[in-house]
């Protein structure tokens, strides 16, 4: 970068578009790859479509994991509660008969601890989903509108398919 002149800087920068435009020969994440016919523009489209509907079910996977650890985590440490006291440290019961003690999920927030079998797997899974997410990004940044919309129809198709497994409305990480 400083054996950059400023007038390379300058060519540099006015080649970059910064307005939406129609071509189907856009480089999309390396030179070598710009579609150089109308079916490899199309295919290129494709691959966005799939990779935006691959970004929506990672939120779904990963919402089908924490309920997953959670689970596991209530099965390592269940909280109890008396049913005859209908209240034991600040949580309700959940069965009715008067003799039971049953293992319910505690209203309190607490920090679960760390662990390798959970944290190791859930970071692996968040590095995944901030990669794809990146990836989309770069596409929507070459300004070009076909990548562009077939970005906005994959995550449509990804959310009319997986959008109920997935918590909570966006993409944002949940």
């Amino acid at each position: 970068m400083s054996s950059m002149t400023m007038a390379d800087h300058t060519m540099m920068m006015s080649s970059m578009m910064m307005t939406f435009y129609t071509s189907t020969s856009t480089s999309l994440y390396t030179m070598s790859w710009t579609p150089s016919s109308t079916a490899q523009y199309a295919g290129t489209c494709i691959f966005l479509i799939a990779l935006s509907v691959i970004f929506r079910s990672l939120f779904a996977l990963r919402r089908r994991q924490e309920r997953k650890w959670a689970h596991a985590e209530l099965k390592r440490h269940p909280v109890f509660v008396d049913a005859r006291n209908k209240k034991s440290d600040g949580v309700t019961s959940r069965d009715s008969s008067p003799d039971s003690t049953t293992p319910v999920r505690s209203q309190r927030t607490m920090t679960r601890p760390w662990r390798i079998s959970t944290d190791v797997p859930r970071a692996i899974l968040d590095t995944i989903i901030a990669g794809v997410g990146y990836l989309l990004m770069l596409a929507v940044m070459t300004m070009n509108v076909g990548y562009f919309l077939s970005i906005l129809g994959g995550v449509f198709l990804g959310s009319l398919l997986l959008g109920r497994y997935a918590e909570g409305p966006g993409f944002g990480l949940h």
